[in-house]
């Protein structure tokens, strides 16, 4: 039996093969996790990192600002259906293959969207480079590969962190670029970025899929720890790796998430982290412009730099409450507890209080100051704030329900994925600024947002933190795979 440093028995077990993933070295594992972090912000990147333009989109295209968004509506939106597709290809061939062709999908499509001659090509392009960014839900059953249950938050709140500034920082290289060189170098500087990660995946990034408990491939893998670096490392990167056991079906396009939607404990998380998120991230995004070129006369560089920066310094320091905090509580209790890996996953949920105080603060900040003529300096601040408690959220949620189907974690986070954090996510471009018109304020407009997010999504979440582990048992009395 393998233990921690604290003598607590590792959940999952590690077999005695050397190429198990959770068998490498920490240093090599957490390289491997910032490239799977990377990758699954390129999603985000490329969905905005032509926000700031949207005056320089509507001028080119004869379109009003507000239309010139729906282009970064429709890419939010495909971004929850991509992985639908290729996740299952992920579970037979290997995460490896899934992440190269992807990525390829990204390059190609991003350089297109430079290249288009109206509003419509560009929407059409801007589809299909939504369909690519598989890390988004990926990305977790990756990190579950590589880590053991109690270095899980840590790992996935640095997943989390770098998946979601992808969308922070994107504006600051987007402002610029597009102020200096136009509209079209916004999407050639996207495609560049792309072929370059898609190159250093291509050397760098291992095989992380590894089925346990088959003796005779242990076997083997155990001669061949004796090889030397190159045999390893082109073991490692090699592409036509077979899984034993694993055939691709019909029913596992869509089956798998229809299952997961049934559980509490992911679709609970799933609607209070979605509405949380759409609010403090992607609603500033989608709106910022229209809301600084108007109140404050700001251009594409300024936009870009400011909202960029403020949400991607609030995500950063939001990761110190999140991840840490959280392998810490769970930590504590798997000691106190004396039963292993044992300890509830609703540990994990007290973690949560930090977020949900803090994101509607941020929201009210930023749409009190905007109402009321506040000098720039003080809405960007509350946008950094919402950021803050965004980012803590999100690592809490993410663990909670990644801990309750430790098997499903790329299927637990497409449901994160797609049916909240982009669905939602994806709406508010059409009625954020006309509601806001409508209801005589901004301020009104997110003191609304803010119940919304802050009490009637976190219900749920109470429901959770009293009766969760009593859930999750009625879960697996009715629900048998």
């Amino acid at each position: 039996l393998k233990v921690d440093k604290h003598g607590v028995p590792l959940s999952p077990q590690p077999s005695d093969d050397p190429e198990d993933p959770l068998n490498w070295s920490g240093l090599y594992r957490t390289f491997i996790l910032l490239q799977v972090s990377i990758l699954s912000a390129l999603g985000s990147y490329n969905t905005a990192i032509i926000n700031p333009a949207y005056n320089e989109l509507s001028a080119e295209f004869g379109v009003s600002i507000v239309t010139a968004s729906y282009q970064t509506t429709v890419t939010i939106a495909v971004n929850g259906l991509g992985p639908f597709l290729f996740i299952p290809f992920a579970h037979v061939y290997g995460r490896r293959p899934v992440y190269l062709v992807t990525t390829f999908i990204g390059v190609l499509s991003a350089l297109g969207c430079a290249y288009v001659h109206n509003f419509g090509q560009l929407v059409g392009l801007r589809v299909l480079n939504g369909i690519f960014p598989v890390g988004t839900a990926l990305g977790v059953a990756t990190a579950n590969d590589l880590f053991c249950l109690h270095e899980r938050g840590r790992a996935l709140g640095v997943y989390t962190v770098l998946s979601t500034t992808g969308a922070h920082f994107a504006p600051i290289p987007g402002g610029l670029i597009g102020q200096y060189l136009g509209w079209q170098w916004i999407f050639k500087f996207a495609a560049i970025t792309n072929g370059f990660c898609l190159l250093f995946t291509f050397f760098f990034l291992p095989e992380t899929l590894y089925i346990r408990d088959q003796t005779a491939g242990a076997v083997e893998n155990l001669r061949s720890s004796s090889k030397n670096f190159l045999s390893r490392y082109l073991a490692r990167m090699n592409m036509g790796k077979r899984f034993p056991g694993r055939r691709l079906r019909l029913s596992d396009f869509f089956w798998p998430y229809i299952k997961m939607i049934r559980y509490p404990s992911v679709v609970f998380p799933a609607i209070y982290y979605g509405t949380q998120y759409g609010l403090g991230s992607t609603l500033p995004a989608v709106t910022v412009s229209h809301i600084f070129a108007q109140e404050f006369g700001w251009d594409t560089l300024q936009i870009g730099l400011a909202y960029g920066t403020a949400l991607l310094i609030g995500a950063f320091l939001g990761e110190t409450a999140g991840g840490w905090v959280v392998d810490s509580i769970m930590n504590r209790a798997r000691r106190k507890a004396l039963t292993g890996p044992s300890a509830p996953s609703e540990i994990r949920l007290k973690a949560i209080w930090t977020g949900e105080i803090i994101v509607p603060i941020g929201l009210l900040w930023y749409g009190f100051s905007i109402q009321f003529g506040a000098p720039w300096i003080v809405p960007i601040l509350g946008m950094g704030v919402a950021c803050f408690g965004v980012q803590c959220i999100t690592t809490v949620m993410y663990t909670y329900s990644a801990d309750c189907h430790l098997t499903k974690s790329a299927e637990v986070a497409q449901v994160f994925n797609f049916l909240h954090r982009q669905e939602i996510g994806m709406t508010f471009a059409f009625y954020a600024i006309v509601l806001g018109e409508a209801l005589g304020g901004y301020h009104l407009l997110f003191i609304f947002f803010a119940c919304v997010g802050s009490i009637l999504a976190f219900i749920p979440i109470l429901v959770l933190m009293w009766k969760g582990e009593a859930i999750r048992a009625a879960e697996r009395r009715i629900f048998v795979d």
